[in-house]
C-alpha cells in the first residue's frame, strides 16, 4: 500500500483507532472519508478537521451499506482503498443464554457481516482502479483467546481467515488485502479500556502502523510489536502461557 496519494474510506473511524488512523492518513496527503452511525459526531470531525470527508453509515444494517457505498462513490469516484474498522466488542457470560446469546449476535453481525456487506459494496469498483487495497481490522484476540469476550475473539479469528482467502482469491487483480493486527489498544472499545495500563498508547501505536505501511509496502499483516506476543505464540510453542498470561491482566472480568 502506498502511504500517499490515496483516496481512503474508513467506516468505524468516529473515534478510537479508526479516527486516529484517518487522521495520521490525512496527514500523509491521502483524501480520507470517515464513517458512522453517529452523525453529530461525523459533524464534529468535519468541523475539527476541515478536508476529511464523512459519510453516514451502520455496517450492522446491509441497506445502509449499499446506501453509503452508492454515496462514497459518487462523491469520490476515485476511491481506491476500503479500510473495514467498525466493530464492537462485549464482555459475555456464557453459562446462560440470556446473558451471551444477544451480544454474540450483535458481534458477529457488526464484525464479520458488516466488513462482508463492504466489501461487497466496493470490490468491483476496486478492481477497476489501478492500484487498490482492502485493509481488514482483526486483532491479537484471533489469535489467543480472552475469556471474557468470546463472540469478539471467534469474530476476529474469522475475519482473518477471510483475509487470508480473499487474498487468493484477489490475487489475479490490482487489489492488494492487508489485514491490520491491534493488540490491546487504549480505546473506548470496552468500558475503562482507555485507561487499562496493560493496553498500548493509541498514538503510539498508529504512529508504529504508519511506520510499517511506509517502511513495508509488501506486508500482508500489519503487526506493531506489542501484537506479537499474542499472533505467534502457537508458532513459539508457548501458547499455553501466553493464554495465561493475557487472562491474569486483563482488567474486564474474572
Amino acid at each position: 500500500m502506498n502511504i500517499t496519494g490515496n483516496t481512503v474510506f474508513i467506516p468505524g473511524a468516529t473515534s478510537g483507532i479508526g479516527l486516529a488512523l484517518a487522521l495520521a492518513l490525512r496527514e500523509r496527503g491521502n483524501t480520507v472519508i470517515v464513517g458512522g452511525r453517529r452523525t453529530e459526531l461525523l459533524e464534529k470531525i468535519a468541523a475539527e478537521h476541515p478536508g476529511i470527508g464523512t459519510a453516514a453509515i451502520d455496517t450492522a444494517d446491509a441497506t445502509s451499506v449499499e446506501a453509503a457505498a452508492k454515496d462514497v462513490l459518487a462523491r469520490y469516484p476515485e476511491l481506491n482503498v476500503l479500510v473495514t474498522m467498525a466493530g464492537v466488542m462485549r464482555v459475555e457470560d456464557w453459562h446462560r443464554p440470556e446473558t451471551f446469546l444477544e451480544s454474540a449476535e450483535n458481534v458477529v453481525t457488526t464484525n464479520v457481516l458488516g466488513p462482508i456487506r463492504l466489501i461487497a459494496a466496493f470490490v468491483e469498483h476496486l478492481q477497476s482502479r489501478p492500484d487498490a487495497t482492502i485493509v481488514t481490522v482483526s486483532s491479537g484476540l484471533a489469535f489467543a483467546p480472552l475469556k471474557v469476550t468470546p463472540s469478539y475473539g471467534a469474530s476476529k479469528a474469522a475475519i482473518h481467515m477471510l483475509s487470508e482467502a480473499l487474498r487468493l482469491q484477489l490475487a489475479d487483480t490490482s487489489v492488494q488485502v492487508l489485514e491490520l493486527e491491534p493488540p490491546s489498544v487504549q480505546t473506548d472499545l470496552l468500558p475503562g479500556q482507555a485507561q487499562n495500563e496493560h493496553a498500548m498508547p493509541l498514538d503510539e501505536f498508529v504512529t508504529e502502523v504508519m511506520t510499517l505501511l511506509e517502511t513495508r509496502p509488501d506486508a500482508k499483516e500489519i503487526q506493531v510489536e506489542r501484537v506479537k506476543f499474542l499472533r505467534y505464540g502457537e508458532a513459539r510453542g508457548d501458547y499455553d502461557q501466553v493464554v495465561a498470561t493475557l487472562n491474569q491482566t486483563d482488567p474486564h472480568g474474572s
